[in-house]
């Protein structure tokens, strides 16, 4: 399932580059896929993380997901995916409403989708400065609000015993770099 999740999510993806750095965009969900894997999560969750930007991003449909992973494994992808037909605003504050009540391997997905995109973030500031910022449609105040809601959102709910170590080094990487800047 995990390599036909790759596959999928290539193939999906083909042709398509992050915003920032012009890397392909692929890179991302396998990022976001390999820190699930790590961290010991089951095979349908690692495999939405390699597909979780498909529907957002691609002509992929969740009916498309569900038919070739399952259920389950749409269910997460579902509850990672933003209704593209609302506003920046309003897709962004549903996320962060949602992660606090959210099942735990969909937390898991929304903290390693957003830690990996921080990290970049934080790397391609490195090379371009401020310049960052123009690289989003909301600048650097509503990143920075976006970011820190779902840091500071993602632990309720949890013990402490079954949060991953990703999820204090998320929030520790929004503390470090968007408090900073």
């Amino acid at each position: 399932m995990i390599e036909k999740a790759l596959e999928f999510a290539a193939k999906a993806h083909e042709g398509q580059v992050r915003k920032t750095n012009n890397t392909p965009m692929i890179t991302h969900p396998i990022q976001v896929a390999e820190i699930l894997k790590a961290n010991g999560f089951a095979d349908e969750v690692v495999a939405a993380g390699y597909l979780h930007d498909t529907v957002e991003d691609t002509d992929v449909t969740l009916e498309d997901i569900r038919h070739e992973f399952g259920s389950e494994v749409a269910r997460i992808v579902a509850g990672n995916t933003e209704d593209k037909t609302k506003s920046w605003e309003e897709r962004k504050q549903h996320t962060i409403d949602w992660i606090r009540i959210a099942p735990f391997e969909i937390k898991a997905l929304i903290v390693a989708d957003k830690w990996d995109n921080l990290k970049s973030m934080a790397a391609d500031y490195e090379v371009m400065g401020d310049s960052l910022w123009n690289c989003f449609h909301r600048g650097k105040e509503n990143q920075k609000w976006y970011y820190s809601q779902i840091a500071e959102n993602a632990f309720v709910g949890l013990k402490e015993s079954e949060i991953p170590s990703y999820f204090y080094d998320y929030r520790k990487l929004v503390q470090s770099f968007l408090h900073f800047i």
